[in-house]
């Protein structure tokens, strides 16, 4: 997380020699304001075993660790309170965990950081099935939450790979965008209120269930994105979606991958409203799916001269409105006098449209069946998503590590509606060496196509010299002096101490 990455820019020495462990004093207190169930300690009186703290003390995929000694489970947000009210008066750090599924160990300590589990904070306060507004706990699973409306006619504004245990809290703190963002926007956009716990233990409740409120400052908006390190969130209000009446999903098969941004104008001129999903998946990322069981797999026939493949998602109201667009799209894409694809395969029924999409979500999952993965998650145009992979590759191919005892993959997949490209580099196992090669050469890369790289889905533990470009590259997009101002008052420019939530910058 971000946090993380601001604390890699500093050695870890220097950072968390201002900070306390926990003690055994420490973990008394918590088991005296938190229920037995909620205090999970190697150190007495708890003396639980390292087997009960590993699922908190390690990342998804196994590749980061942490050495944590405590994890809280508060029940509510006065005990959030309470506990971050503590650890800012002992200056001890926090690393607040949602549902643990981040692919860069965002959620995992770097020390022996306090780690405060939402997980038992999982309650719908409430629900407007008129105005489709949903108020809930921050550690509320995805998937919960989209059954929880579903009975409503209502869906969650919100789709991601990770739905099944990823948390609302997490998902806001991070601004996740996921598979939907073109038809339903960011969640800047969605979330209508927030409550938050501050670095002293200060409760914000700004958790509005109004669409339109103009009293004050939007400081929602500050806390959505900000992972973390200007506080820790512990309610959402967000305001759901109409549920489709009809879904049906089509993947393309293309020649060349000039022709993605093409075939999106053309899919978005003629399918227009209808849209929700326009996701790309290089031919390696395909391949690797369909290798480890992720989806139906399209025909030798059909995928035959692919260079990439696209996945399209319609949501409507009808659904022989919806089809006979989907076939008025493919007619159109076929009979062209320069066909911008070879093939097109639509589903027909919901087992088909699951099993298409799990070729696009199964991605990830085919990856780590594959290998060790470095993963960017990156904003860049469209256009140029091809070009990123290609260069990546060459560059690791020009330092002899393009081989099986080292890199054997490097692909590309990702949402073209908003420009976002998840860059997976596997490898046989991971290495100082692969390591070296990539960073900072990806986040040069990036910033040479005048890109963003999203802080929070890197290393977090970045050598000093790579994240203060990356952090002297951000303060200078700032418009003025002021600005740059505000950045370093507020710690991100140049951090400095930490003072308890998630390691934020004082």
């Amino acid at each position: 997380m971000l946090s993380r990455t601001l604390r890699g820019c500093i050695s870890s020495r220097r950072f968390f020699s201002s900070l306390n462990s926990v003690s055994d004093s420490d973990v008394a207190h918590f088991s005296k304001i938190l229920s037995p169930s909620s205090v999970i300690s190697s150190l007495p009186p708890i003396s639980a075993s390292p087997d009960d703290l590993s699922i908190y003390n390690n990342d998804w995929m196994g590749k980061y660790r942490g050495k944590s000694t405590t994890v809280l489970k508060p029940k509510s947000t006065e005990e959030v309170s309470e506990i971050v009210r503590w650890c800012y008066d002992k200056r001890i750090p926090i690393v607040p965990q949602g549902g643990n599924t981040g692919l860069v160990g965002g959620s995992v300590p770097l020390e022996d950081e306090v780690i405060l589990s939402l997980a038992n904070m999982s309650k719908v306060r409430s629900f407007d099935p008129v105005s489709g507004i949903l108020v809930a706990d921050a550690g509320c699973i995805l998937q919960s939450l989209t059954d929880y409306v579903a009975p409503y006619d209502h869906i969650m504004p919100i789709d991601l790979g990770a739905k099944g245990s990823c948390q609302i809290g997490g998902n806001v703190s991070t601004n996740a965008g996921g598979l939907r963002l073109l038809r339903y926007g960011s969640l800047h956009g969605s979330v209508l209120g927030l409550e938050v716990v501050l670095p002293d233990g200060t409760i914000l409740d700004q958790l509005t269930s109004l669409r339109k409120d103009n009293t004050g400052y939007d400081l929602k908006q500050l806390f959505i994105g900000a992972e973390g390190t200007l506080g820790v969130i512990t309610g959402v209000s967000i305001l759901t979606a109409a549920a489709p009446q009809a879904s049906n999903n089509v993947i393309l098969a293309l020649p060349h991958f000039d022709n993605v941004v093409p075939l999106f104008k053309v899919v978005k001129r003629q399918l227009s409203e209808i849209l929700s999903a326009f996701e790309f998946i290089d031919r390696t990322a395909y391949e690797l799916a369909v290798k480890h069981g992720q989806g139906r797999a399209l025909s030798e026939e059909e995928v035959e001269g692919a260079q990439c493949f696209v996945l399209v998602e319609t949501s409507g109201g009808r659904r022989e409105h919806d089809e006979e667009k989907l076939n008025n799209l493919l007619e159109t894409l076929l009979d062209a006098d320069k066909p911008l694809i070879n093939t097109g395969v639509m589903a027909q029924n919901p087992a088909q449209f699951s099993s298409l999409w799990a070729l696009r979500e199964g991605v990830t999952e085919a990856i780590s069946k594959e290998g060790k993965a470095y993963k960017y998650d990156i904003s860049v145009p469209a256009a140029l998503f091809k070009e990123v992979v290609d260069i990546t590759r060459d560059h690791l191919r020009s330092k002899g590590l393009l081989h099986d005892d080292a890199v054997k993959y490097v692909l590309g997949y990702g949402h073209v509606g908003d420009g976002n490209l998840h860059l997976n580099i596997v490898a046989n196992s991971y290495s100082p060496e692969i390591q070296a090669a990539l960073e900072p050469f990806v986040y040069e890369l990036v910033g040479n196509f005048t890109s963003r790289i999203s802080l929070s889905r890197t290393r977090y533990r970045c050598n000093e010299d790579t994240c203060s470009t990356l952090l002297q590259d951000r303060s200078e997009h700032c418009s003025d002096e002021k600005d740059k101002g505000a950045l370093r008052s507020s710690g991100y420019h140049e951090p400095r101490e930490g003072f308890g939530v998630l390691g934020s910058m004082s």
